[in-house]
């Protein structure tokens, strides 16, 4: 898994809001085309999450997917997510991510994989970060990472997704959407679509791989 940054929609857990509980939304998802998931639940305790995770892994695991742990503790696994305020420097393993929200952040990183950026548009879960920074500030903090970035907040629908790409972002990290899901299957796989649509029209592309962001339009600047 070395070098390797979750793209496309990238599910992020909330097992409190979770409709039908969070295995049946993790398992929506994935059959909806999601291959990459982000445990969060930090306030259970470890043996709770160290035994969650097994059972997250185990649906990622038919279809090659990817489980990352929110915190420097990987619970068994190689891949963890963390937050902007440490540990620094990150554990040495073989998928790191960050979140960052601000140019400062990002020029924190240094072994990091990748980093989320947020809010993009205002969100439930991120209120205590500013306000939104909207596809234009989404772009700009693209263009000033030293990694391949996930946007993260409020992503809800395909066309916001297809802005994400535009703007330069690898994925998109989603929450609220698919975890409040009725449907989970059926709105991954709608997010899923409109991300590989944006990027098939992405051409060419940027550093680290990433699409190449178009010039903002009137409209945005």
């Amino acid at each position: 898994m070395t070098g390797l940054v979750p793209p496309g929609v990238v599910l992020l857990t909330d097992r409190l809001v979770a409709t039908g509980g969070l295995e049946r939304v993790v398992a929506g998802a994935v059959a909806g085309g999601v291959r990459w998931v982000v445990l969060r639940e930090k306030d259970l305790p470890r043996a709770e999450r160290a035994a969650l995770a097994v059972d997250l892994r185990a649906i990622l695991a038919d279809v090659g997917g990817t489980l990352v742990v929110a915190g420097p503790d990987p619970l068994g696994g190689d891949a963890v997510h963390l937050p902007a305020a440490g540990p620094y420097p990150p554990p040495a393993l073989p998928l790191v991510g960050r979140s960052c929200h601000n140019e400062t952040e990002l020029n924190r990183l240094t072994t990091e994989h990748y980093a989320t950026i947020s809010p993009i548009w205002p969100t439930r879960t991120k209120p205590g970060y500013g306000p939104p920074l909207e596809v234009a500030g989404l772009r700009a903090l693209v263009a000033a990472s030293p990694v391949p970035v996930l946007a993260l907040g409020g992503v809800e629908t395909p066309e916001q997704v297809t802005a994400c790409v535009e703007a330069g972002a690898s994925g998109v990290a989603v929450l609220g959407a698919l975890m409040r899901a009725e449907n989970p299957s059926s709105i991954a796989q709608l997010m899923t679509s409109a991300f590989e649509e944006a990027v098939t029209q992405k051409v060419p592309t940027g550093r680290h791989g990433r699409p190449q962001p178009r010039s903002a339009t009137k409209e945005e600047r």
